[in-house]
């Protein structure tokens, strides 16, 4: 989109303007303003955005960066295009399977992932293409609210194992009749092979003794 584009389309939102990228500093700004504790990081070389919700921490990580001069000499100028929210938790005790499963299947703009003992919510925004502050907001707003879904849920945890045992135990009642229909087949399959061996075997026999 160019400036002229961007400054027309810019006047038709009581926003502001149109931010095309975003920097560390101005998100971290945003954040501050929405009432978020936020401090800076630096983890595996790259700059993130440290804060909490709900008491539970997350952490704000940067995509693709903008290519252009002012990056090039001043690291804190540097802007992106997208950025994820994450939040990371370490659950004790084993994860039914159905937790991450559901949660994928009945919420929108987040995604769960089960990293071994860890679950990982996370939450990308897109800022490529032009958003308003008032957007950014928005997305902190939604973000926050996913994180309160996202404890509930956790706490549904003895539901979806309980649900979880039930669906195995009528798997495993369901498949007994026919486990014992079909037992019997190998059992005969068998039996009338060795019949046979037996029966030639013993003409065999009775043809070399004459």
């Amino acid at each position: 989109m160019s400036d002229k584009q961007t400054k027309a389309v810019a006047e038709q939102f009581p926003g502001g303007e149109l931010i095309e990228a975003v920097s560390i500093d101005r998100l971290a700004e945003i954040l501050k303003a929405a009432g978020y504790r936020v401090t800076v990081a630096e983890q595996n070389g790259a700059l993130q955005l440290m804060s909490a919700s709900q008491g539970v921490g997350f952490s704000v990580r940067f995509g693709n960066a903008v290519q252009d001069a002012a990056a090039a000499t001043d690291p804190a100028a540097v802007r992106y295009l997208d950025y994820t929210h994450s939040c990371v938790l370490q659950v004790q005790g084993e994860l039914p399977m159905e937790l991450v499963a559901s949660w994928n299947r009945t919420k929108r703009f987040a995604r769960l992932a089960d990293h071994g003992p860890f679950l990982a919510l996370e939450m990308d925004v897109i800022v490529a293409g032009g958003v308003t502050e008032r957007y950014l907001r928005s997305t902190i707003e939604l973000w926050d609210r996913l994180i309160q879904e996202f404890l509930l849920h956790l706490r549904n945890r003895p539901v979806l194992a309980e649900q979880q045992t039930d669906s195995r135990t009528t798997a495993t009642v369901a498949s007994a009749p026919a486990s014992a229909a079909t037992a019997p087949a190998p059992a005969a399959f068998v039996s009338e092979g060795t019949d046979s061996a037996v029966r030639e075997n013993g003409t065999r026999e009775r043809a070399l003794a004459q």
